[in-house]
């Protein structure tokens, strides 16, 4: 969860980064926050379908704990 918070915290200062540079017409500056923004929101995707998803052994033993209980 706190990788994940991290992932998008970053992923929006760098869009303002982005946003900012491209106003002010730093061409070389935009592209390297457009970049690191690409790769934050990447990472934020990635690290919040881990938490979602979460871990298969984990689900395949508590199904198994479930059956073996009836």
């Amino acid at each position: 969860m706190k990788a994940h918070k991290y992932w998008s915290i970053g992923a929006l200062i760098t869009m303002i980064g982005t946003f900012y540079t491209g106003y002010k017409g730093l061409k070389s500056s935009h592209k390297y926050f457009a970049l690191s923004s690409l790769l934050c929101m990447i990472m934020s995707i990635y690290t919040g379908h881990k938490m979602i998803s979460g871990s298969k052994k984990a689900k395949k033993k508590a199904e198994a704990n479930d059956l073996s209980e009836f």
